[in-house]
């Protein structure tokens, strides 16, 4: 099977020129703990212009990294990878937490700020010889990122880069990324 690098962008309704993605991330202070402002996207998914319009720069980031598969990384990455494969006529794989995934499958333990936890990836559907993007909504510390990576490298994969639709800079999480491309759409 020969896939092309760089299928066509589905057509979706034209979007308004002035979507400014940034007013549709609430800031929350203090949560999940004192000290922690959490972006919420919660808005950004509300509104479909702006959520079509994250889709469609994701989509540009995946196209310009030559994806041949869209990964997304548990729950969030599924919300915007799925239509970002869409758009881009590839397929999507779940990178998901530990015993949500019923066949065949690898598994990668990773240290979080505060603990440990695991990801999971199934060996087939294969991301074997496929140059793979890896989408979520967010990049903090970049441990979760980093583990999907190398789910992704060692069933195979090429890790063609990230696609984020925040970053939080001061967290330099794109350091723990080992020299992978990485785009977010919004930092913080």
């Amino acid at each position: 099977m020969s896939l092309d690098p760089h299928p066509p962008l589905r057509k979706h309704p034209p979007m308004p020129p002035d979507i400014d993605l940034r007013t549709h991330i609430r800031a929350i202070p203090d949560f999940p703990q004192p000290g922690i402002v959490f972006r919420d996207i919660t808005p950004l998914l509300h509104e479909p212009a702006a959520f079509r319009a994250a889709n469609e720069q994701l989509a540009e980031i995946a196209r310009s990294f030559d994806a041949t598969l869209i990964a997304g990384i548990e729950a969030r990455g599924f919300l915007f990878g799925t239509p970002v494969a869409e758009r881009l006529n590839l397929p999507f794989v779940p990178i998901r937490k530990p015993g949500k995934l019923p066949a065949d499958r690898a598994s990668v333990f990773y240290e979080l700020e505060y603990g440990h936890d695991s990801l999971e990836l199934h060996r087939d559907p294969s991301v074997d010889r496929h140059r793979v993007v890896i989408v979520d909504d967010l990049l903090a510390t970049g441990g979760t990122a980093a583990a999907a990576a190398q789910l992704v490298e060692e069933l195979g994969g090429t890790v063609a880069g990230y696609a984020f639709v925040i970053e939080l800079d001061a967290l330099e999480g794109r350091a723990r990324l080992d020299g992978h491309s990485v785009q977010a759409l919004l930092h913080y």
